[in-house]
């Protein structure tokens, strides 16, 4: 861990600047709009250790695998989320001496990330050659109401002397993705251009596929408040346009340069009117001011956080670390352009190619589903329901057939661009995380239409693949699924695994009662399905019970445990306390080979399951199932604690449960797994979410309806969330005496608190003394 941060309510504050920590704060102080996304890189440049980046939703490059692309059936490329061309670089010399906190001594400095009002803030004192002092106060956003605009104030004093100070505000694509397979730039310049003093544009496409990006900018000087009209002169290289001027300032003058930019892409514009575009972003964002901009900023956000916001009171660190998950999360996804989905480290890094996972169903649904309006979640759904025929694709190229559908482990377009082995092509329980998704919206939403317009398809094609799937075992007279990988990476190439026979069981037996319930209220849009599929429901339905009935789960009754899978016992049981603290995390220090032959276990896997589908399992059984993994279990996925912690809420384990909260919660802050400065675990801080108002809160849908069963950690005081429901918004507050619902909306509703029924009317609450 590397606790460097200081406790704030609202605000992520980093005080002093130490080089060995820049590359986990350009993560962690990283700002998005649902659009793109930039890391908290220096506007003046660094030549320190760092990883420029900005990123750009929908904009990616398929690169070439280093491996396995010449063998049937593997991914030609791993789709990479492009490190996009820079806009936020005003390049500054003081006295022809390059202003760089690599280069100069550094004092007073400070970083803040407003949480609440959505910007990102620096200060700092600079020491130059001659001992010139500067102080430099920077603030940007990328704006969330014109979200094709990013926008810096840089101010900049002479503190003890008067000096010509060189400024050039820039845009550059010779970008390189840091994680590129071949050291490749991926960017080509279609053209550039400065009509104006003060303005310029320039437009690059990507290589392959020809996404186009143009920047556009737009700044004015001013010297203690006033506005300076100074000459400019046109800076231009490959791939790189400027406008450089020189200003005498005098000492303790405040110099201040805005800089507007607009980014816009051919995802939303047509190639050739790109640069028309970038300029009318642009007389927006001049003709608002910086000042105005700033302002609906804050309104915006204000109104996110009315939504969204948890409340902690008597724990600070708890309160930072579940507010800068809500802030990631709402930076990087507004469901307002059903193309776009969201990657593992949203627009904080590199790593894992920026594609979708199954993080996004699993783990990233129900937060939407909690604070957004229902077109939110639904984008997500019709995400992959018109990436259907590329599953159908992605299976068949493995061998699959009659429509069977194999959603991707990794995806930019719907084609699997993955090509690591285990990930690719055994970890296929991704398929059962897509269809319990549809399930956890239609129980959220009771938009039963989804079901007949699109739900429908992706289930049917889904429970196809899982019929071809496995295959009939003689010595066990059962049917069985060979070679897989579960949400437990530690495990490779098993067989059996019981999360995966378990999703895929229950996939098909949620699809027959999907078929049982259109067939009968829609019937013509059941007819419509079974044309397009050309669907038998006698006999695929009748193969998907034959397999139901006799699938194969491996058992200890002896524990009385779920086997994660066939053979998990032969390994030596070891649990986490026969670690030396040395040891972990186990993927730093371990041999790939010493952790597959180990019983520890990365994430989640029985456990999940348990998770998915409490409803079928008494509490006894869940309680022996965790007591036996979660010892075993490492935590080395980001999405591991989550489960633990709402599992251990349910089983009254309330310590446990507050101490896996606290690691996922400041899973990032405190970066408990070294590797922050790849970018932050965006879709588990949902899962921390999750921690929260399905753990503590005790919230669950059953029947259609509310129920609340909470219980409050003991290190708070009080803690409150809101959640939406229906059209309903209902209101959670927790202290250490009561519990309270407030029906926040104008239609009534009833709900259960610990069990007992309450319906609330309009601004009606309720309340009961927690349970002894």
């Amino acid at each position: 861990m590397n606790k460097y941060l200081k406790h704030d309510g609202w605000k992520i504050i980093e005080d002093g600047f130490i080089p060995a920590n820049n590359r986990a704060s350009e993560s962690i102080f990283s700002l998005g709009n649902g659009r793109m996304g930039q890391r908290a890189n220096f506007e003046e440049g660094y030549s320190g250790d760092s990883l420029l980046g900005n990123y750009i939703g929908g904009i990616y490059y398929p690169d070439k695998t280093k491996v396995g692309w010449w063998k049937n059936g593997y991914p030609e490329y791993y789709a990479k989320v492009l490190n996009a061309p820079n806009w936020i670089g005003i390049r500054i010399k003081v006295d022809g001496h390059d202003l760089d906190l690599a280069q100069c001594g550094v004092m007073d400095f400070v970083r803040i990330l407003n949480m609440h009002q959505g910007y990102l803030e620096r200060s700092f004192r600079a020491v130059l050659p001659g001992n010139k002092i500067v102080q430099v106060r920077a603030l940007r956003f990328l704006s969330i109401v014109d979200d094709e605009t990013g926008n810096i104030r840089y101010e900049i004093t002479p503190e003890n002397f008067s000096g010509e100070f060189e400024v050039t505000p820039d845009l550059d694509a010779d970008i390189m993705n840091e994680d590129a397979n071949y050291k490749e730039k991926f960017w080509d310049e279609v053209d550039k251009n400065s009509s104006d003093a003060n303005r310029a544009t320039l437009t690059a496409k990507t290589k392959k596929l020809d996404f186009r990006v143009c920047l556009g900018m737009d700044f004015s000087l001013h010297l203690n408040g006033e506005k300076l009209d100074p000459d400019t002169e046109l800076v231009e290289k490959t791939k790189y346009i400027a406008r450089k001027t020189k200003v005498n300032v005098g000492q303790g003058d405040q110099f201040t340069i805005y800089k507007h930019a607009a980014i816009v892409t051919s995802l939303n514009h047509e190639k050739e009117s790109l640069p028309e575009a970038a300029e009318k972003q642009l007389n927006r964002a001049v003709g608002k001011g910086f000042e105005q901009m700033l302002r609906e900023q804050a309104e915006a956000w204000e109104k996110k956080w009315e939504d969204s916001d948890i409340v902690i009171e008597g724990d600070l660190a708890a309160q930072q670390g579940i507010r800068f998950n809500i802030f990631q999360l709402n930076q990087t996804y507004t469901g307002e352009d059903e193309r776009l989905n969201i990657g593992p480290k949203g627009f904080t890094g590199e790593k894992y190619g920026g594609s979708t996972y199954w993080d996004t169903e699993a783990y990233c649904l129900p937060f939407y589903l909690r604070t957004s309006d229902p077109s939110v979640p639904r984008n997500l759904l019709l995400y992959r329901y018109k990436h259907l025929h590329k599953a159908i694709e992605n299976a068949e190229k493995l061998g699959f057939t009659n429509g069977a559908a194999l959603y991707p482990m990794v995806t930019m377009n719907g084609e699997e661009s993955h090509n690591e082995w285990e990930i690719t092509f055994e970890e296929i329980h991704r398929n059962g995380a897509i269809a319990y998704a549809i399930f956890n919206y239609i129980r959220y939403t009771g938009d039963e239409q989804y079901l007949f317009d699109y739900g429908l398809e992706v289930l049917i094609s889904i429970s196809r693949f899982w019929r071809q799937r496995v295959n009939w075992s003689e010595p066990k007279q059962k049917y069985v699924m060979l070679g897989v990988t579960g949400p437990n990476e530690y495990e490779n190439n098993v067989h059996n695994n019981w999360y995966t026979n378990l999703i895929a069981s229950w996939t098909m037996e949620y699809t027959m009662y999907v078929i049982d319930k259109i067939n009968r209220k829609a019937p013509e849009k059941y007819q419509k399905v079974v044309d397009k599929l050309g669907f038998n429901d006698i006999t695929e339905t009748n193969a998907w019970r034959e397999i139901i009935e006799n699938l194969y789960f491996p058992y200890d009754p002896e524990r009385g445990i779920y086997l994660q899978q066939e053979g998990y016992l032969d390994k030596e049981q070891m649990t986490i306390h026969d670690l030396k603290p040395g040891e972990r995390p186990l993927n730093q220090t371990w041999s790939w080979d010493r952790i597959l032959r180990s019983c520890f276990i990365k994430q989640a896997d029985v456990l999940q399951g348990l998770y998915f589908l409490e409803d079928n399992y008494n509490l006894e059984t869940i309680r022996k199932n965790y007591d036996f993994y979660e010892p075993r279990t490492v935590h080395e996925s980001s999405l591991s604690p989550c489960v633990h912690a709402i599992l251990a809420s349910k089983l009254g384990y309330k310590e446990k449960a507050y101490n896996l909260y606290v690691r996922t919660a400041r899973l990032d802050l405190d970066d408990y797994n070294n590797e922050v400065a790849e970018g932050c675990h965006v879709t588990s801080m949902a899962g921390t979410y999750m921690s929260i108002v399905e753990g503590f809160g005790g919230m669950r849908i059953q029947d259609g309806e509310l129920h609340f069963n909470p219980f409050i950690p003991e290190q708070w005081n009080l803690y409150s969330f809101i959640v939406k429901f229906r059209g309903r918004q209902i209101k959670l507050e927790v202290d250490k005496d009561k519990a309270r619902i407030y029906n926040q909306s104008g239609q009534p509703i009833s709900l259960y608190l610990f069990g007992e029924k309450h319906t609330l009317s309009q601004e009606e609450h309720c309340e009961a003394p927690h349970e002894s």
